[in-house]
C-alpha cells in the first residue's frame, strides 16, 4: 500500500497537466476547434439525407408511361408429318407481345423502342387512367432503337422531360413501365455508369446504364431521377443468360429527343455522314503510369465521299474534328451523325508521322442496312 500511494500520485499528476496543456492549446489557437467544427459541417452538407419515399416522383412522372401490346405474325414450317402432305409449307401464328412507352406531348405523341413495334400488324395503347387507344407509327430509326407512335386522345399527361441532362454515377434513378406484363411497375437503383458505347447493339450507343430492374416489357418505359423528371427510355438488359444481373440500359433522353423531334418533322432521321469507317487505336502508356487513347484510325473510305473529298485515306489517323480530341471511334461517329448534313467540319490527321488539317462537307447517312 505504501509502495501504490506514490505512484497513483504520479499519474494523478501526469493526467493534470495534460488536461492543462490541452486547455492552454485550445485557447492560444482556438481555429484547431472551428477547423473540425467547419469540417464535419461541411461533410454534412455534401451529403444530404436521402428522401424516405420517392412517391412524389412516381405520381410526377407515372401518369405518362403507357403499356404497349402489339400483335405479331409468325411464320413456322409444318412438321414433318404434314410436310410429307403440304410439301415445304408453313404456318401462320399470331403472338402476343409486350412493351412501353411515354407520352411526351398532350397531343398523344409517344416514344418506345424500335424493337417493341418492328414488324408488328396491331399495337394498342393501354393508360394509367384505364383507357386503351389504337396507335400508329409516326417513325422509327434502328440505328438507335427508337420509335414515335401517336394516339388520338384527349387529356393526355406529357411527361417532365429532364432540361438538365447531365447525370452523375451513383443519382438515384426510378424504371417505370410494363415489366412482364405488369403495368407501371416501379424498380429504384442508381446511374451505374454513362456513355456507354460498347454493346454492338445498335448502330449509335450512348447508354446510361442502371442498376435498376430492367425486365422484359419495360423496354421504351421511363428512366426517372429523384425529382420525377424522365432522363432516359429504358430499352434492354444483360440478363442471366449473358451473365449479368442488374446491368441495365437506357438511352439518354436528350438523344431520344433529337430522334423523336427529327421524325416528326422528316419523317426520318437526318445524320451527317462522313463516308469513311474507323477503329479505335491501342492506348499508350503516359509518364505518369496513366493510359490514354487519342485519335481514330480510319479503316475504309467511300470513294466520292466527303471524307475522300477531303483528302482522306485508308491508314490514316483522325487526331480531332473542329478542335475537340478524338479519344472513342464509336462516340466520334455519334458526334458526326448528330450534325445536319452541309455541315462543314475540321479534320485534324495524321499520315505517315505528317499532321495537317482538312475540311469536309457531310452528307445525308444513306441506308445502312
Amino acid at each position: 500500500m505504501t509502495r501504490a500511494r506514490p505512484i497513483m500520485l504520479f499519474l494523478m499528476r501526469s493526467v493534470t497537466a495534460g488536461l492543462a496543456i490541452a486547455f492552454l492549446v485550445l485557447y492560444v489557437w482556438p481555429s484547431l476547434r472551428d477547423d473540425r467544427t467547419r469540417e464535419g459541417n461541411a461533410h454534412d452538407e455534401r451529403l444530404p439525407a436521402a428522401p424516405a419515399s420517392y412517391a412524389d416522383a412516381v405520381d410526377r412522372a407515372a401518369p405518362s408511361v403507357v403499356s404497349i401490346y402489339t400483335q405479331r405474325v409468325e411464320y413456322q414450317q409444318v412438321s414433318p408429318q404434314l410436310q410429307r402432305i403440304l410439301g415445304n409449307a408453313y404456318v401462320a401464328r399470331s403472338r402476343q407481345d409486350m412493351g412501353s412507352g411515354v407520352l411526351v406531348s398532350a397531343d398523344g405523341y409517344i416514344l418506345t423502342n424500335n424493337h417493341v413495334i418492328s414488324q408488328v400488324r396491331d399495337i394498342q395503347i393501354a393508360l394509367w387512367d384505364g383507357r386503351f387507344a389504337p396507335a400508329q407509327v409516326v417513325g422509327s430509326d434502328p440505328e438507335t432503337d427508337l420509335a414515335v407512335l401517336k394516339i388520338e386522345l384527349d387529356g393526355l399527361p406529357a411527361a417532365p422531360l429532364a432540361r438538365d441532362t447531365r447525370i452523375r454515377v451513383g443519382d438515384v434513378v426510378l424504371a417505370i413501365g410494363n415489366a412482364l406484363g405488369l403495368s407501371h411497375t416501379v424498380t429504384m437503383g442508381i446511374v451505374s455508369a454513362t456513355g456507354r458505347n460498347d454493346l454492338r447493339a445498335v448502330l449509335y450507343e450512348d447508354f446510361i446504364q442502371t442498376d435498376a430492374a430492367i425486365n422484359a416489357g419495360n423496354s421504351g418505359g421511363a428512366l426517372v431521377n429523384a425529382s420525377g423528371e424522365v432522363i432516359g427510355i429504358n430499352t434492354r438488359n444483360l440478363g442471366r443468360a449473358q451473365g449479368g444481373q442488374n446491368i441495365g440500359f437506357a438511352i439518354p433522353i436528350g438523344l431520344a429527343s433529337d430522334v423523336m423531334e427529327q421524325i416528326i418533322e422528316y419523317g426520318s432521321v437526318r445524320r451527317g455522314w462522313l463516308g469513311a469507317q474507323f477503329s479505335d487505336l491501342p492506348l499508350s502508356l503516359q509518364a505518369d503510369g496513366s493510359s490514354i487513347r487519342r485519335g481514330t484510325q480510319v479503316r475504309d473510305v467511300t470513294t466520292g465521299g466527303p471524307a475522300w473529298n477531303a483528302g482522306i485515306r485508308a491508314g490514316d489517323i483522325l487526331l480531332a474534328v473542329d478542335g475537340v480530341v478524338i479519344d472513342d471511334a464509336r462516340a466520334f461517329l455519334l458526334a458526326i451523325a448528330q450534325l445536319a448534313p452541309g455541315t462543314q467540319v475540321e479534320l485534324e490527321v495524321l499520315r505517315n508521322q505528317q499532321q495537317f488539317s482538312t475540311y469536309a462537307t457531310l452528307i445525308q447517312q444513306p441506308p445502312l442496312r
